[in-house]
């Protein structure tokens, strides 16, 4: 997104640089900055997360084992593998148990969407600290803000249903569920009994800020329409016979 900008960026009307922080004190700069922290919040609290889900396993020779699966952002659950009891000491009968299901895409459109928006934020708050009356000028600026505004809350609002839907998922496919689509666990004299998994408390709250982050783009814009000329421009239209 910030290569949309690049052109106007690049013409000479740029070459006058006038540093106003005060921009930032400003609700359209203000906002900006919240919208910065809260992608850099979404991409963390997602993109960080490791966790792992354990089971007790009893049988002939070995017993009470505990194995554990770890798994991490981007959820290819399909890859991560249980750490095997000893094989000769369930007669056997052990082979390799993998978790079920790949959320990668889902994670993935997500954590890439809290990038995006961390280099756009930061593009938007030099302009506008160091060229507002630039922006001011030229409509190639608010347009061009305006329609990256929709844009991107209407993906934090897709990326996040989804990413919910996917979480719920993730949970079922970490949680106790998982036992009867083990096979080594239905062997003779084999038992398999669900532990625990990592609480994902901090994955809760990375929807959480995906909803904040689509309700503050979505207030953008607004203020971007509200702030700009073409707010002017339309009442003209509206008042021209």
């Amino acid at each position: 997104w910030p290569w949309f900008l690049l052109p106007v960026l690049l013409s000479p009307m740029m070459l006058g640089l006038r540093m106003d922080f005060s921009m930032l004190l400003e609700p359209l700069g203000f906002v900006k900055v919240l919208e910065w922290l809260l992608a850099v919040f979404a991409f963390a609290t997602c993109g960080g997360f490791q966790g792992e889900t354990a089971l007790l396993v009893s049988c002939e020779g070995v017993v009470n084992k505990t194995i554990t699966a770890a798994f991490a952002y981007p959820f290819r659950l399909n890859t991560v593998v249980f750490s095997a009891p000893d094989p000769k000491g369930c007669g056997g009968t052990w082979t390799d148990a993998y978790l079920m299901g790949n959320f990668s895409s889902s994670a993935q459109f997500f954590v890439t969407l809290a990038a995006l928006v961390f280099i756009y934020c930061i593009t938007a708050l030099v302009v506008y600290i160091g060229y507002y009356h630039v922006y001011q000028q030229n409509n190639k600026f608010p347009l061009t803000d305006l329609a990256i505004s929709v844009l991107t809350a209407f993906l934090w609002l897709v990326s996040t249903f989804v990413w919910a839907k996917t979480l719920a998922d993730i949970k079922v496919s970490t949680g106790a569920s998982i036992i009867p689509g083990i096979e080594s666990c239905k062997a003779p004299g084999t038992t398999c009994h669900f532990l625990s998994v990592t609480s994902m408390g901090v994955l809760n709250m990375s929807v959480v800020f995906g909803l904040i982050n689509m309700i503050l783009w979505a207030g953008n814009v607004w203020l971007v329409y509200k702030d700009s000329n073409l707010n002017n421009e339309w009442n003209r239209i509206s008042e021209s016979p």
